[in-house]
């Protein structure tokens, strides 16, 4: 199995410079084994290092993070069962978005809607690697049943293929959740075509996005300067429908490792007023994944 590099997260994160709203909402991270309670896929395109619920919970009281939204990844599969044990431990605290079989019934997502799953995760990255095939036909199969649970749809997407995506969404009334800026090209700037359609989307309230993962639009380390632009250009659109998350333990990574503490420094510094950032990390979060 030819599997992507894959280098641990920072273990001891750093309080970030400015303190952290009471309520604030990491909304995208990874749970990774352990792998003797929790195998790896088969199918999956990298191994990661155990990143385990016990280490989860230290990095987001480093950050000051009163809540947060497990995000399966790819390691997993469509196997939630290390996202459920955690909700199963942390009731109050976490949410989670799920990744799941085109024929999973209603009675099992319904099961993991009460145990807190609040959104199914898809794929639609026609230029992207390592991803499995569970993208807009899996959504289509699976939408009705969520629209009826409640659940929203999380895409991580290319935003440049937006337009292709876009037909599926035609008769769903339930939030669109795009990850990490739409996976854009930082060096492309803010008025390359995905970003003017992701901003527009957002104008009309037809989805949100998590300005997440700026070191996956940026190769401009440690700073990510031109993902800084795309970052303000969405906040612009529509502040009400921004989210945001570390993405830790930052899978597929090898080299320039994140230090979370410093991606929450970042988003502090492009996000200077205080009543917007506490709408984007606890207003927006609170509304969206239902807390209480």
């Amino acid at each position: 199995m030819d599997l992507l590099p894959c280098l641990p997260p920072i273990a001891n994160t750093r309080a970030p410079k400015i303190p952290t709203p009471a309520g604030a909402c990491d909304t995208h991270f990874h749970l990774f084994g352990p792998q003797a309670k929790f195998p790896f896929a088969d199918s999956r395109s990298y191994t990661p290092d155990d990143a385990p619920l016990e280490d989860l919970l230290k990095m987001l009281d480093a950050l000051g993070m009163t809540h947060g939204v497990i995000v399966q990844g790819n390691a997993h599969g469509t196997d939630n069962s290390a996202v459920l044990d955690a909700l199963q431990r942390e009731p109050r605290r976490l949410r989670a978005a799920a990744i799941v079989k085109p024929d999973t019934g209603r009675d099992t997502l319904k099961h993991m809607a009460d145990l807190g799953i609040r959104a199914l995760r898809f794929h639609h990255m026609p230029r992207g690697v390592g991803f499995s095939p569970l993208g807009m036909q899996s959504f289509e199969k699976l939408a009705p049943i969520m629209a009826d649970l409640g659940l929203h749809a999380q895409f991580m997407m290319d935003a440049n293929a937006l337009d292709s995506a876009l037909p599926f969404f035609k008769n769903w009334k339930l939030p669109v959740v795009i990850d990490h800026m739409g996976n854009v090209d930082g060096k492309l700037g803010a008025d390359q075509p995905g970003v003017q359609q992701m901003c527009k989307l957002l104008a009309e309230g037809r989805i949100w996005v998590k300005v997440s993962g700026a070191y996956r639009v940026s190769t401009q380390y440690p700073d990510y300067p031109d993902a800084k632009l795309i970052h303000e250009a969405l906040v612009r659109a529509n502040p009400d429908q921004i989210i945001w998350g570390t993405d830790w333990p930052h899978p597929r990574m090898e080299k320039d490792m994140p230090e979370d503490g410093h991606l929450l420094d970042l988003f502090n510094a492009w996000t200077p007023d205080t009543k917007l950032r506490k709408k984007i990390l606890v207003d927006n979060p609170r509304k969206l994944y239902c807390f209480d």
